[in-house]
């Protein structure tokens, strides 16, 4: 059984398979989109336990994105991680001020990327669950 649902989005489709791989090996089921569009919509009928969200993105970058996953009624609860090569610190509160939870910079490290996740959605990492 799969620890949770994870919407990864990102236009840049290498980063959305070792996202893939990477949540899929820690047990999640991972869903995908390529824009802010397809994530709106598989937001809704997806519903997943989080969303990973790329920023610079065609259609609709991801902070209008975030920001309109945090005004539906149905999307608003769930934690979304933003994903991006900006990593000026007035990108960063931007991020916040729209509605995210967490805000990643690229490149980054799949290994903690996963932490993150795992932490928001209070599951320890296969690791931590070993040793316990």
């Amino acid at each position: 059984m799969a620890k949770g649902r994870i919407l990864v989005v990102d236009d840049e489709i290498y980063i959305v398979h070792i996202l893939d791989f990477s949540l899929g090996m820690e047990g999640y089921e991972v869903v995908t989109a390529l824009d802010g569009e397809q994530a709106l919509e598989k937001a809704r009928t997806e519903k997943p336990d989080l969303i990973v969200l790329d920023i610079m993105m065609p259609k609709l970058d991801g902070y209008e994105t975030c920001k309109r996953l945090k005004a539906d009624a149905t999307t608003k609860d769930v934690p979304v991680i933003l994903l991006s090569a900006k990593g000026r610190n007035v990108d960063q509160k931007v991020g916040f001020e729209v509605g995210a939870d967490d805000y990643i910079t690229k490149p980054f490290s799949p290994r903690k990327l996963v932490e993150r996740i795992n932490a928001i959605l209070g599951h320890g990492t296969s690791q931590q669950r070993m040793q316990a």
